[in-house]
This record gives structure tokens, C-alpha cells and sequence, in this order.
């Protein structure tokens, strides 16, 4: 594994004119001519590992210029660009489409179009190159060399194999001449006609040559990818709003999520889970995708069963501090690249996250709430009862005092900082000095509070009465320890954590947004936390910062010290509707959605935290990965939060309150899942609600639901 879990600083920045397509865990970033120029961070990647670093097309050894990009589905791109003149001529007549799909691989379909009286005489080169560069490598621009791959001519096409031959690629084209590097057609375009081919690049992984999942030998629209994305639309349920810009967001959230669905090849009947983000975390994540698959509930349950499912499969068994894996705990993250090996699960897991755990629990309860797959949904107590134990056993264990979570990396090769802010200097006390671990971030605890309370409900339900009273006192215990510990009477808000000698470390975070979110907050201490939250130096007009602007670490361009975060938002939105907080939340919900406006649609996983006041349009963060999959998941949540809308089918019971802002006009929703029905929603400007097609025996009840209750079986 070496230091590939480490944090190396944020990756090389794509530039704004690159174009990403990604389907599952492959993805292609090239320029806008379609083009992949070597020496910076484009290529074709699949499992990990870019399978090329160098992609251009020259006509009579020329670039092509670029015209226009059309993107359709998010695997798949059209790039229009022409030629230079043609000689004697002064305008160009030769135009040039580059038909694109990823999937396991590329296809991509050349078309030369010829505009001109006179057929047109050239020659086409590809030249092609691969150095079988490991993701992480790539991401934080360490492939310093090429290693000594093999490149072997096949007639039409090439093979190129990593030191080891256990990675590669192979690239085919009809009618080509290829040498190392190169592809080489000698063309004549017919007067007002085309000539086209077909450029194949299929993956070699762990020695195995795979077909890219769209295949000339196969109509588009008939390839998985297609399939797949197609049912996506058709169950998914649909939004109709007077208010354009939540109407793009959403649509745009709907392709995304699709979009970064993993799917199993071996288990081809599982339902999928969802990768963190293009193009640097097409995998599988604990904390991401349990918050991302939390969050888009309303669209579709089955990706947080494929998550909780996975999750449960890779959960730890042993103890080992390289990948910090313990028995109980839930990975950070799945990797496939070179150096990180294989393991027992297919690829190399680190478990180096302390919150990924207890939003396992909590989003098991949450499943139960929404009356979706009981079975298997209690077929996974067993891995919520393993997490709650390597909560008890080892997570409240490494810190100064008890009925606290903490974290410390157990090797200098892991991260250190466990929580959501994981870059290094993520965690700072407010004159700016970065806390030092052991440390207990503020938002885990909220985390174990949540998921106590849920695995409490599921003892109720099954009349296990002593696990119940287990649960209840636990949940009450950290309840009462967080308050005590991490409240700042003097500040009127929650410390962003403790240090390791128990010291408050005193920084105004965003943090204790999730706090309200989970219900841990006291709430007579609610009201001074929104309060905090909206204030100046905390709210910039498009949403909350990580980091006061009057703390000493305070930096709108940086990762986690003050930028602004979507899905931090979200739950922020969350928790200031669960404590009755609706304007709050509305001017948040707002801000967002301008953003994501300004954005073109598609909130990115961040933006830069300058105020709204000194620049009008959100500031992007160069490296912020878009499409990002929690990103992606909140403007949905954000709207669930807006509609008070709660099921806790369990009980029979759920409660729909809208407060939308007026701004948002009219509301429709129909075919949203509950309880193995589909429901319509229709809330009018003035309020007024209406839901049908609720399943016999669901009270609904059209008032918000109380913030916070101890007592199970009501409404904790």
C-alpha cells in the first residue's frame, strides 16, 4: 500500500476546459477537442489505473480545432472540430466528429465530413501512449517517469502492457496501419461525403483483456451502461416546479447519481452502490457514499441497500494497522490500483475513517424508517451490532476520557484526520493551530447518538427490551457528555472538537450543523447555534463556510477552512429544519440553489468561501471534483428537508409540513417510494398540501415532527 492513504495535498487541478465522461469506475478527461495531451492528469482510466496518457488525433499531422462539445448521457460526448484549410483553400472544409463512450474502456466512432466539390486526400494519425499510471500517482501528480512498457503492433491496432503485464491496454481500428505509438490511416473523403472508423480501447486487468462496455459489435443503446441508465429514468420519480433553477439542479442530480452507480460484475443481481466523485473517487467510500445513498432516498432506496450490503461484506474482521482495519469497523475506501495490491475483497481497503461507522447504524435505521426491504434490512443487524461494538471497544478507548469517539491514525501512512475535514490542516483551534490527535470531532458524536437511537428502535420493534434499555442509556450518556464537553458558554456555540488532552478546540466550524441534524443538540442551546451558523462570518450568501472568517486558520480558498460545501449544507438545512429553524433553513436552501444556477446546474463538491457581497457569482475551487456524489445528493435532500417530509412506516405514521419558500412557487412530485408504494406530493405557493397514494394503515400527519425524543417507539 505504501503512502497512498496519506494526505498529499489536493490534486492537480483539470482546468476549465477539459470535458470528464465516467460510467461506473471508468472514466476519460481529455481536452475539448477530445484530445489527451501527456504530462498532466488526462487520460483513459478504468479500475484505478489509466489505461492511457496520450490520445491525440492529427489530420496531415495537424490538431484538430476544436468546435463545439456536446455532451449527452455523462459516458458519452460528441466532439465537433475541423481540420485547417484544405490547400488553395481559405476556409476549412474537412470537419471532424469524434463520437465518444466510456465504459470498461472507450469507444469512440471518427467521422470525417468532407463540405467541399473535390474529394479530399489525407492522412489520419492517432498517436497513443500508456504509462499504466496508478490513480493516486496521477491524482497528486507523482508519475515521475515511464516505466518500460511493451508496445506491440497487432496488425490493426496495438497492445501495451505495464512491467508486469498484469495491467494494459489494447487498441483497435478498422483499416489502420499501426507501429508503436502510432495509428496511421491513409484517407480520401468523397467529394460531399464521410469517411469513418472505429477506435476500440479495451482494458487488460490483472492480465485479462475485457471488452469496453460499448462495443461496435453491439447497438449503443443495447450496451449495460444504456440499459441501465435508461430503467434509472423510468423509476425514478419526477419533479415538476415553477422555479427553473431547482428544476435544473435536480434533473442534473438525477444524471449524476445515475451516472456514478457501481455495479458488481459478479454479483449482477445486487442492487448498486455509488462512487464518491469524478474523476479522482470512482470507488467505493464509507462516509461518502453512506451520506450520499442517505441523502437520495427519496429518488431511490436501492442504492443504500447496495451500500449497506457492500459495506457489511468489506467490514473488518482483524486488526491491522497498516490499513487500520479492526473488527467491526467500516472502510474509508476500496481501491483496485497497482501499488495498492489485492486483497480478499478484490481490492485494497483502508479503514482509516472514524465516522463511516456509526453512519452505517444510522442509515440502517433510516432504511427501516422508509418501510424498504425489511428483510434484508434486518438481515444487517448483525453488521450494525459489530459496528456499535468497535464503537465501544476501540473508538471511545483511544481518547483521554470515556462515552466519547475518537481517532489517531495508527501509522504515519494513514490520514490524520478521520472525519469528513480530512485534510491535514482540517481541524484548527480559532487563533489557527492545528489540533493533534487524539481528537474527538463534533459531528462523529452526533453520529454515535444517531445511530444508538436507531438500533434502539429496531430492539423495540423486535421486543428485545434489555438491548432497548442498552441503547436509550448509551444514546443519553454521549448525549449528556457532548453537551457538557464541547458547549462554549463564552462563544454560544459547540467546540469543532476535542483535543487530546481534552481541551475544547475552540473553532466556529460548520460542524455543529450535523449536530442539529443528528439531534444531539440541547435545544436550549439550538437557537445560539443557527444564530452562529447564519452570521456573517459564517454565511457567505451561497451558503455556509467550513470556517469562521474570524478564525485564524480562515482561508475562503482552501479545502476545509473556509470553503463552502453543498452536502454540508444540506445537513445544515436539515438540522435548522429539525429545530424549527425554517427561515434559517430557507436562506441557506436559497443560496445553495443560486449556486448551483451559477454552476450550470451541478453543485461541485466545493466552492470558495468569499462573501456574496464582494463577488456576486460563487468563486470555483479549481480541484473540486464534478460530477461528486454527495454534491450531487443535495439539492434532493435539501428539498426533503424543506417538505418536513418524515416516514416512520414502522410505526405507521409519517409527517409532511412543507415550508418552501416562496421563491420555489408550485410543487409537484409523483412516484416518490414509500413503503413499497409510489406517492404524489403537490404543495401549492400558499402551503396548501396534498399526498396520495399513501399505503392503508400510514397516518399521515400534515404538522413538522418534534426535534428531539428519548423515548423509542415516538418520534426520536
Amino acid at each position: 500500500m505504501g503512502s497512498a492513504w496519506t494526505f498529499q495535498g489536493q490534486p492537480a487541478a483539470l482546468g476549465a476546459t477539459t470535458v470528464t465522461l465516467i460510467e461506473g469506475n471508468s472514466f476519460c478527461v481529455s481536452a475539448r477537442n477530445g484530445d489527451i495531451t501527456p504530462g498532466g492528469p488526462q487520460g483513459v482510466y478504468h479500475a484505478d489505473t489509466r489505461l492511457l496518457s496520450r490520445w491525440e488525433l492529427r489530420v496531415d499531422d495537424v490538431p484538430v480545432e476544436p468546435l463545439q462539445v456536446m455532451g449527452a448521457e455523462p459516458y458519452h460526448a460528441v466532439f465537433l472540430g475541423r481540420t485547417r484549410p484544405r490547400p488553395g483553400r481559405a476556409e476549412s472544409t474537412l470537419m471532424v466528429v469524434r463520437d465518444r463512450y466510456v465504459g470498461g474502456g472507450v469507444r469512440e466512432d471518427v467521422t470525417l465530413r468532407n463540405l467541399s466539390n473535390e474529394p479530399a486526400g489525407c492522412v489520419v494519425d492517432v498517436h497513443l501512449a500508456s504509462d499504466v499510471a496508478d490513480l493516486f500517482e496521477v491524482k497528486t501528480d507523482r508519475v515521475t517517469h515511464i516505466p518500460d512498457v511493451d508496445m506491440v503492433p497487432t496488425g490493426s491496432g496495438l497492445r501495451i502492457f505495464s512491467p508486469s503485464r498484469s495491467r494494459g491496454v489494447t487498441i483497435t481500428a478498422r483499416d489502420s496501419f499501426a507501429v508503436p505509438g502510432l495509428l496511421s490511416f491513409r484517407v480520401v473523403v468523397p467529394a460531399r461525403g464521410e469517411w469513418k472508423t472505429t477506435v476500440q480501447v479495451n482494458p487488460i486487468i490483472d492480465g485479462e483483456e475485457s471488452q469496453a462496455w460499448f462495443s461496435e459489435l453491439h447497438p449503443v443503446d443495447h450496451a449495460e451502461p444504456a440499459v441501465r441508465l435508461a430503467d434509472w429514468h423510468r423509476q425514478s420519480p419526477s419533479l415538476i416546479t415553477t422555479h427553473a433553477g431547482l428544476a435544473k439542479a435536480l434533473r442534473r442530480s438525477r444524471e449524476d447519481l445515475g451516472s456514478l452507480r457501481l455495479f458488481e460484475p459478479d454479483r449482477p443481481d445486487e442492487p448498486p452502490t455509488i462512487a464518491a466523485g469524478a474523476p479522482w473517487f470512482m470507488t467505493l467510500f464509507g462516509r461518502d457514499s453512506l451520506l450520499t445513498s442517505w441523502m437520495a432516498l427519496p429518488l431511490d432506496q436501492s442504492l443504500a441497500l447496495g451500500t449497506l450490503r457492500r459495506l457489511a461484506r468489506l467490514q473488518g474482521t482483524t486488526e491491522d494497522p497498516l490499513t487500520e482495519e479492526e473488527p467491526g469497523k467500516i472502510l474509508h475506501e476500496l481501491r483496485f490500483g497497482v501499488p495498492t495490491g489485492a486483497s480478499l475483497h478484490g481490492g485494497a481497503c483502508y479503514y482509516g475513517s472514524v465516522d463511516a461507522t456509526p453512519l452505517y447504524v444510522m442509515l440502517l435505521g433510516e432504511l427501516r424508517r422508509w418501510g424498504i426491504h425489511r428483510e434484508a434490512v434486518e438481515g444487517l443487524l448483525p453488521a450494525a451490532d459489530a459496528a456499535l461494538s468497535w464503537i465501544e471497544d476501540y473508538g471511545m478507548r483511544r481518547g483521554p476520557c470515556e462515552g466519547l469517539l475518537w481517532y489517531r491514525r495508527m501509522t504515519d501512512q494513514g490520514l490524520v484526520n478521520q472525519g469528513w475535514k480530512d485534510s491535514f490542516d482540517g481541524i484548527t483551534f480559532a487563533d489557527g493551530t492545528i489540533a493533534r490527535a487524539p481528537i474527538a470531532v463534533a459531528e462523529a458524536q452526533g453520529y454515535v447518538y444517531a445511530a444508538y437511537i436507531a438500533r434502539g428502535h429496531f430492539a423495540h420493534e423486535m421486543g428485545d427490551h434489555e438491548a432497548e434499555r442498552k441503547c436509550v442509556e448509551r444514546a443519553g450518556l454521549i448525549r449528556e457528555t457532548f453537551n457538557e464537553r464541547f458547549w462554549l458558554p463564552d462563544r454560544g456555540y459547540y467546540a469543532i472538537g476535542l483535543d487530546g488532552d481534552g481541551r475544547p478546540i475552540d473553532s466556529l466550524a460548520s460542524n455543529m450543523g450535523h449536530c442539529l441534524w443528528t439531534g444531539i443538540v440541547d435545544e436550549d442551546k439550538a437557537e445560539s447555534v443557527a444564530h452562529h451558523l447564519l452570521s456573517d462570518e459564517m454565511f457567505t450568501g451561497f451558503g455556509v463556510r467550513t470556517l469562521g472568517s474570524d478564525m485564524g486558520a480562515y482561508n475562503p480558498m482552501s479545502y476545509h477552512n473556509g470553503s463552502v460545501w453543498p452536502h454540508d449544507n444540506a445537513l445544515i438545512v436539515s438540522g435548522l429544519i429539525r429545530y424549527g429553524f425554517v427561515t434559517e433553513a430557507q436562506r441557506v436552501s436559497m443560496g445553495l440553489l443560486d449556486a448551483a444556477e451559477a454552476f450550470g446546474g451541478r453543485l461541485p463538491e466545493l466552492f470558495c468561501g468569499f462573501g456574496r457581497k464582494e463577488f456576486p457569482v460563487p468563486v470555483p475551487y479549481p480541484t473540486s471534483c464534478s460530477p461528486q456524489a454527495w454534491a450531487a445528493a443535495a439539492p434532493i435532500q435539501v428539498v426533503r428537508s424543506l417538505l418536513r417530509f418524515d416516514p416512520w412506516i414502522p410505526y405507521g405514521q409519517a409527517w409532511a409540513a412543507p415550508a418552501l419558500p416562496k421563491e420555489l412557487g408550485d410543487l409537484r412530485i409523483t412516484g416518490l417510494p414509500l413503503a413499497g408504494a409510489r406517492v404524489d406530493l403537490l404543495v401549492r405557493e400558499n402551503g396548501e398540501t396534498t399526498i396520495s397514494g399513501v399505503p392503508e394503515g400510514i397516518e399521515v400527519h400534515l404538522e413538522p415532527r418534534p426535534p428531539v425524543s428519548m423515548l423509542i417507539g415516538h418520534h426520536g
